[in-house]
């Protein structure tokens, strides 16, 4: 790791204070300012855009592994949601410049169009160690082109932070009103595809706990047709939609945090009989619906080369993960069954309850980093919904 003393080289544009005080000082880009939050790692040599864009994200700062990040420029097609929610990035090199024909403009000034801080020159592999080794720290990321910084107040402000263990950030990245959804999945020449959904397929309701778009465009591929409903929706509010089924989305912060709200809701919709299907924090807090618990990971698992195990059969799925937390498997109640094992640390991958059709994974088979390992997911959901209709 840099040094920890708060001696500035010359030159130095922009830092990373941990609230351990470990200063890591590199050059600034993007937009200047600075932000507060929880650094982690992401190992993906794709999709920089998608991860800043990922509610997921949001109260983190992401440090990519990847050196080499801005090399495919920025363009209008490759976000998952209306604006960015990761705080900021940590990046090796400077920024590329952007080389490939469907850039629209390069990343830096795509930082800075959406008040984004990057920081470059840093050893993103010691970086990467030290999170692995002593857990994702909170920290404050900064940019100054005068390479002016208050060092003690940054450093207060990131042991000021309480940490992601015990926030809800659903609330904070959902919709907060329902509509509709119609686009399909993305072609070469063609973009994504407009009024795709089958007016006389399934209906499916899709909670919104910081969810992705290309779940959404999945779910229309797979045969439905999508209503998107805010985090706070309660169960009468789902159920006057009519759905066939109901999906539970990916999102940010302590599940059991959001939990408090969304739980009674998920309880009455199982009880209800609608088949559910959940990713990432769907997938956790349809654990806690049915009585398991969930605990902050050490470091999380977050990149596109995860290797998951399908117990059924032993196939392994190379899969896409962004969570910082997780369902202990030790934890399930009787009418539950782990479906899914990451091979990384054994931990919980995928569930299902064995008394209704519900089942969940944590990772996100819509990324498609297999490229399509995980695609099958979203026909056995929509399949099942024309069974239970």
């Amino acid at each position: 790791m840099p040094d920890t003393t708060p001696a500035q080289p010359e030159g130095a544009t922009g830092v990373l204070i941990l609230a351990d005080g470990t200063i890591v000082w590199g050059r600034g880009c993007g937009a200047e300012g600075s932000a507060v939050g929880e650094v982690c790692f992401n190992t993906a040599m794709t999709g920089y855009q998608e991860v800043m864009t990922d509610p997921s994200y949001a109260g983190q700062i992401v440090a990519f592994t990847f050196p080499h990040i801005g090399n495919v420029g920025a363009n209008a097609e490759d976000v998952e949601a209306t604006n960015p929610y990761a705080l900021g990035c940590i990046l090796r090199e400077d920024i590329s410049e952007a080389a490939n024909f469907r850039a629209e403009r390069s990343f830096d000034d795509w930082l800075k169009g959406w008040g984004r801080i990057g920081l470059s020159g840093v050893d993103t592999r010691a970086l990467t160690r030290r999170i692995r080794v002593l857990g994702a720290p909170n920290a404050v990321i900064a940019h100054s082109a005068a390479g002016e910084f208050d060092i003690p107040a940054l450093l207060a402000q990131a042991q000021a932070w309480p940490g992601l263990e015990g926030m809800d950030l659903a609330k904070e990245v959902s919709a907060t009103q329902s509509y509709g959804w119609n686009d399909g999945l993305w072609t070469l020449g063609h973009g994504y595809a407009t009024n795709a959904a089958n007016p006389d397929g399934p209906h499916v309701v899709a909670v919104d706990y910081g969810m992705k778009r290309n779940i959404l465009r999945n779910l229309v591929a797979a045969g439905a047709r999508v209503t998107v409903v805010p985090a706070t929706a309660t169960y009468d509010e789902i159920m006057a939609h009519a759905p066939d089924g109901i999906f539970l989305s990916n999102g940010p912060g302590d599940p059991a945090a959001t939990g408090v709200y969304a739980v009674p809701t998920i309880q009455a919709l199982l009880n209800s009989g609608k088949p559910l299907f959940g990713i990432c924090l769907g997938h956790q807090l349809l654990g806690l619906a049915v009585g398991a618990k969930t605990s902050k990971m050490h470091q999380g698992h977050r990149g596109a080369n995860h290797p998951v195990k399908r117990l059924d059969d032993g196939r392994v799925e190379i899969t896409s993960m962004n969570h910082g937390f997780a369902v202990d498997a030790d934890t399930l109640p009787a009418n539950a069954r782990a479906t899914h094992v990451s091979l990384f640390d054994g931990s919980l991958a995928g569930l299902e309850l064995t008394d209704r059709s519900a089942f969940s994974v944590q990772y996100h088979p819509e990324a498609s980093p297999g490229p399509q390992d995980s695609h099958y997911l979203f026909e056995r959901f929509v399949g099942s919904l024309e069974k239970f209709s």
